[in-house]
């Protein structure tokens, strides 16, 4: 993935550094060679993982003794935050699993696909497009997703942004600018904008005058507001929880592309647990009602789903010319 922070840093280092104002974390596209060297790298960290996931399965009751279910967070917010706003669905699991239950935030979203392959967490959420990438080299599958009070549904979009005193109407007008995508892996912060902006004739590596990856969707309305960047892509329902925050002021935003809808992100878990395990965890899910939960707000519970209801993203993969086993 292109121009990412180090996955190797401790849980205190990445707690210690807000995506959301460390501006050094930025990071334009990457020449081929350096791609071409980031993959490898990769490569051979999944690799290392693989020895430690053989060691799990070696050990099926590490878990039972620890009585621990580690749940594995992506980074739309800096690790605090998304820790702190996470707390409500954390203490509702271990409540209604009878068992502690324990959050981790990674760098970036191969941070948590790697922590699911090698076996160090037991259920993760991911975005849309990072479980279909992760589905791909990790023994994962999607078992539940939110339904949101606000919009009673388990889908959103992805938009891109712009300030609305920035003389920008419509996309024609980003031409020549300074362009924000969240991360590489990101469904609604780079796979779907730039599968949009594709289909009307644009592309992102010509069109913009550059391009950078800020690592999270604050970051991307904090970069907007703070006019450092021209325009950015977001979640609509990200975009609803930064003003909510505060973060952004709506009526300073204007909102100049929206996409079709895009399967809310899934709960997802090892397929290696065992039965027992994986019906107590489900349950424990489908019993959650009324809680706030990080970028999603207030949901009304967790309804079932399956690994086939994200073949949308693998389709917009496909529409991108990507090799899935290339990215890893």
């Amino acid at each position: 993935m292109e121009g990412r922070r180090s996955r190797q840093r401790s849980e205190t280092d990445l707690e210690a550094n807000a995506p959301i104002t460390n501006h050094r974390q930025w990071s334009k596209r990457p020449t081929e060679s350096q791609e071409e060297n980031m993959n490898i790298t990769r490569r051979k960290m999944l690799v290392g993982s693989v020895a430690v996931a053989g060691a799990l399965v070696a050990m099926p009751n590490v878990l039972r003794a620890e009585g621990v279910i580690r749940v594995g967070l992506i980074p739309s917010e800096d690790s605090r935050a998304m820790l702190a706003s996470s707390q409500q669905l954390l203490d509702a699991l271990e409540k209604n699993l009878g068992m502690k239950v324990q959050g981790f935030v990674a760098a970036d979203y191969n941070g948590v696909i790697e922590a699911m392959r090698a076996g160090h967490i037991e259920v993760a959420y991911l975005g849309p497009f990072s479980y279909v990438l992760g589905a791909s080299v990790a023994n994962i599958e999607a078992f539940a997703t939110a339904e949101t009070q606000k919009s009673g549904r388990t889908f959103y979009h992805s938009q891109i942004i712009t300030r609305k005193d920035s003389g920008i109407k419509d996309i024609n007008d980003l031409k020549g600018r300074t362009f924000a995508f969240v991360d590489p892996s990101s469904t609604s912060g780079h796979l779907f904008p730039k599968a949009g902006l594709l289909k009307l004739g644009i592309d992102p590596e010509k069109f913009f005058g550059r391009v950078l990856f800020t690592g999270s969707h604050d970051a991307n309305a904090l970069a907007v507001a703070n006019k450092r960047v021209d325009a950015a892509t977001i979640a609509d329902r990200i975009f609803d929880a930064a003003v909510q925050k505060n973060l952004v002021k709506r009526e300073d935003i204007h909102v100049v592309w929206s996409s079709d809808p895009i399967p809310e992100s899934p709960t997802v878990w090892r397929k290696n647990l065992t039965p027992e395990l994986k019906a107590k965890i489900k349950t424990a899910f489908f019993n959650i009602k009324d809680i706030t939960w990080a970028d999603q707000g207030k949901l009304n519970r967790f309804v079932e789903t399956n690994d086939a209801a994200y073949d949308v993203i693998r389709d917009t993969a496909k529409a991108l010319n990507l090799d899935l086993k290339k990215m890893k």
